[in-house]
C-alpha cells in the first residue's frame, strides 16, 4: 500500500498550482475576461475546470511513471522530469499573467514556450515510458487549442495591450 502515495501525490501536485491559480484570477475571469473579443469557437468558461483537472492529473500521473521507470532523478527520468518542472512553471505562470496582469502578448510568449515544452515533455517522457508519453498528448492538443485562443484574443484586442 505504501507503493500508491508516490503516484497519489504526483497526480494531485499539479492540481495546487491550478486550484491556486483558479481562486486568484477568479474575478478577473468574470470582469475583465468577459470585456475582451474572443472568437465563436472558444470554449464555453464551465469547460475549462473539468478539462484542467483531468490534464493536471494525467500529466502527474505521467510524471510518477517517468519517475518510476527512469531511476528517479539520477536516471534516465532526469531531463524528462527537468522539462516537467519548467512545463509546470509555465503553466502556472500562465494564468497570473494572462489574467492577473492581463498581459494579452507576455500570456501569448508564455503559452508558447509551454507548448513548446510540453512537446519536449511528450518526446523525453515516451522513451521512458511510452503511457506517459501517451498521457501527455491530450495535454499537448489542448495547449493547441488554447493557444490558437490566446493568439487570437491578442489579435483582436489591441486596445487592451500592455
Amino acid at each position: 500500500m505504501q507503493i500508491v502515495w508516490p503516484a497519489v501525490g504526483a497526480t494531485i501536485l499539479p492540481n495546487v498550482g491550478g486550484w491556486i491559480s483558479s481562486y486568484a484570477n477568479r474575478q478577473e475571469i468574470k470582469v475583465w475576461y468577459e470585456t475582451l473579443k474572443r472568437p465563436s469557437w472558444r470554449p464555453p468558461n464551465y469547460v475549462f475546470a473539468p478539462v484542467w483537472t483531468g490534464l493536471y492529473c494525467s500529466m502527474g500521473y505521467a510524471s510518477y511513471l517517468v519517475w518510476r521507470d527512469g531511476g528517479g532523478l539520477e536516471g534516465a527520468a532526469r531531463l524528462p522530469l527537468a522539462l516537467y518542472s519548467s512545463q509546470i512553471a509555465l503553466n502556472w505562470a500562465w494564468s497570473p499573467i494572462f489574467f492577473g496582469a492581463h498581459s494579452l502578448k507576455w500570456g501569448l510568449v508564455d503559452i508558447t514556450l509551454l507548448w513548446l515544452n510540453v512537446a519536449a515533455c511528450v518526446f523525453t517522457f515516451n522513451q521512458v515510458n511510452k503511457t506517459a508519453g501517451l498521457l501527455l498528448v491530450p495535454y499537448l492538443g489542448w495547449l493547441t487549442v488554447a493557444s490558437a485562443l490566446n493568439y487570437v484574443i491578442w489579435r483582436d484586442n489591441p486596445d487592451k495591450q500592455d
